[in-house]
């Protein structure tokens, strides 16, 4: 049976199911990197019950797949994305776009994820619960999302997008209940204490604080330094009453140190990291998530986002820095993921973020983060961003080498198969 043929026998197999995993099969010929930062090699995956049970050769009964000439990945993780910001920024909070054209934005957006090659994301902030749930109930198509609900913010602080003459108060009447939610704004302890509780309720699996200003800010700069530790402290002790963790959007020095004196666990962005900050988060173990390919979106297409110019006079030099931070990030020996952070409607070139990682590190090292230390930064570690078995059969067939041609990853097109937990969820040969 030819490749082809057992691609269209694979798909109409989890159509006519209801979408029941499958195998076993067996994935022939390809070129294998296996996430763990060893050289590739030429190796057999076995895939049963959604899951990758052996690696090479094997006698097992079952359906064969020919991927000779394609490169095989683990699914790609974005540690950083915003499904709910997939509309336009500024209509999106002026209430000149519907809820449908937004709930129409966010899906397809998800859509376009998976066809990326990304199987599992982190979205930290943005989506509520009910689009996370849609996702997994197989009702749209898209990865595996692990999310914060909304973003905790201090009031008047980055993730503020209300009007400057709207009480605070009735920013929440820009959330979509089950579709959704940017931000909640906290004035002290206790009424972060309430928010964090109530992203809880409505199905967070972590938590985001902004604990400095941002690029896209309405009311904030980069040099801002948000909440207190004392603050953030209470947000790190209602996470670990659940057994998971904070992570904080920010990119000035202070407010990096505060949350980690605080206890969180992630740093995204870390724009200014500098080298003494860089080795207090590898002594704390905290884990950095830099992200280039929005930096790329706001100097080149502000329009397309939704934005002004302003903000593309805040993105200037971000890029720079960030290049230091991420240096200075590496001599330290912090754990270093991946995160695109694109927002608006172009967020179909997802796999960007790679292509810049590895022209500044190397492509196995910007693969390496997008795998397997993004697996252990979202807590999934051994269940996805590896191929081994015991694993997730979250698999990439590209068409091409992406470690010889890492540009690869920009263009979902050369991601010709995509598997999610032992389904087809593309596939263009």
């Amino acid at each position: 049976m030819s490749g082809s043929v057992l691609l269209r026998t694979w798909s109409q197999s989890a159509r006519n199911d209801g979408g029941s995993t499958l195998g076993p099969a067996h994935v022939v010929g390809a070129t294998v990197i296996d996430g763990s930062g060893c050289d590739p090699s030429n190796l057999d995956i076995t895939i049963e019950n959604g899951r990758i049970t052996q690696l090479g050769a094997s006698s097992a009964h079952g359906e064969r797949l020919d991927a000779e000439g394609l490169t095989m990945t683990p699914g790609l993780i974005d540690a950083h994305v915003h499904l709910g910001l997939s509309s336009p920024i500024q209509p999106h909070f002026s209430f000149r776009i519907s809820a449908a054209e937004i709930a129409a934005d966010i899906f397809a957006t998800a859509g376009a994820t998976l066809d990326a090659g990304f199987t599992t994301v982190r979205d930290t902030g943005g989506i509520d619960g009910g689009v996370v749930t849609a996702i997994a109930k197989g009702k749209v198509r898209g990865p595996r999302v692990l999310s914060c609900g909304p973003v905790q913010c201090q009031i008047g602080g980055h993730g503020y997008y209300g009007a400057e003459w709207e009480p605070t108060e009735l920013w929440s009447s820009h959330h979509i209940p089950g579709l959704c939610a940017l931000s909640m704004m906290a004035g002290n302890a206790d009424e972060l204490r309430h928010n964090v509780r109530e992203a809880f309720r409505r199905g967070a699996s972590f938590l985001k604080l902004c604990v400095t200003g941002g690029v896209v800010g309405a009311h904030d700069r980069l040099t801002d330094t948000q909440f207190t530790v004392e603050e953030i402290a209470v947000a790190v002790q209602e996470a670990a009453a659940r057994n998971t963790y904070v992570t904080v959007h920010a990119h000035n020095n202070e407010g990096i140190r505060n949350a980690v004196e605080a206890g969180v666990r992630c740093v995204e962005h870390g724009t200014g990291l500098d080298e003494s900050t860089a080795a207090l988060m590898a002594a704390r173990d905290v884990a950095l998530v830099p992200t280039f390919a929005v930096v790329e979106q706001l100097l080149h297409d502000i329009a397309g986002a939704g934005l002004d110019e302003s903000t593309r006079d805040r993105a200037k030099g971000t890029r720079e820095r960030m290049t230091k931070a991420l240096a200075a990030a590496k001599h330290a020996g912090v754990r270093i993921g991946l995160g695109s952070d694109l927002i608006g409607p172009a967020q179909d070139r997802r796999g960007r973020e790679l292509s810049l990682r590895a022209a500044l590190e190397t492509p196995m090292e910007a693969l390496v983060a997008a795998t397997r230390t993004n697996a252990e930064i979202l807590g999934l570690s051994g269940q996805v961003g590896v191929i081994a078995p015991g694993a997730q059969a979250d698999l990439v067939l590209w068409n091409g080498n992406p470690l010889k041609e890492p540009e690869l990853f920009s263009d979902p097109t050369n991601a010709v198969l995509v598997i999610q937990a032992g389904r087809i969820v593309k596939d263009l040969r």
